[in-house]
């Protein structure tokens, strides 16, 4: 199996919100603009790449064990905390909802978190659900190893509907029905998300492992993590 040079790609998170699971479930979607170098006009979901600073930035809640676990395959130790508050912090720009708790931040806030911080919030990771990974092909403008994070919208500590908040990096956000989502012109891979999440709609605990699709210069391969431990 040929290595994916790692110094072309960029972590990055993205956050799948869930909303109204046990009758008509509904994700929040958002459109890239025309101008944008990564997948231009596209649907998305909320998320991007982990900022430096994302890995130094105080939790209310760490991720789960089995998250944590899964998101240290084939990565540096602090990636859970790191991509976790960068799946918090792109959730606040992009939407102007806020996954968070209330408390106070022990020091300087870093800029990208000052709105944040107003809201008299920590970040939460504990409600985020790890359940998939892809790396972007080669010969892409752009490359992210892409974590995707699913959440339900009754963690949010912000009115679902209040998008006020945002920046404009997305427009249209909205809530669409999970059977109606694939109408929308999406990405490829925002596709294959959305079929793993309709199939764990009815069940909200962990999966048992994560679907990883990996693309590297020769071949693409659908990978399960199922997480390993922390060193003695």
């Amino acid at each position: 199996m040929s290595k994916i040079d790692k110094s072309a790609l960029r972590d990055a998170a993205s956050v799948i919100v869930l909303r109204d699971r046990d009758t008509t479930p509904r994700i929040l979607m958002g459109q890239r603009g025309s101008g944008a170098a990564f997948m231009p006009n596209k649907y998305v979901f909320p998320g991007g790449a982990v900022d430096a600073e994302d890995a130094t930035v105080p939790l209310a809640r760490p991720v789960t064990a089995p998250c944590a676990a899964r998101l240290r395959d084939d990565s540096p130790a602090d990636r859970p905390h790191a991509l976790a508050a960068a799946a918090v912090r792109e959730l606040w720009e992009e939407t102007g909802q806020l996954l968070g708790r209330p408390g106070t931040w022990p020091g300087p806030v870093p800029a990208d978190w000052q709105g944040f911080a107003a809201r008299g919030l920590l970040p939460d990771a504990a409600p985020l659900q790890f359940v998939f990974r892809a790396i972007t092909p080669p010969g892409r403008p752009r490359r992210f190893d892409a974590r995707f994070f699913l959440l339900d919208a009754a963690d949010l500590a912000s009115d679902p509907d209040d998008f006020s908040a945002a920046c404009d990096e997305l427009s249209h956000l909205h809530w669409v029905a999970l059977e109606q989502v694939r109408a929308l012109d999406l990405p490829f891979i925002t596709e294959v998300v959305l079929a793993e999440v309709a199939a764990r709609v009815d069940d909200p605990a962990p999966p048992a492992s994560v679907p990883f699709f990996r693309n590297d210069d020769e071949e693409s391969l659908f990978l399960r993590l199922r997480g390993r431990p922390l060193p003695d």
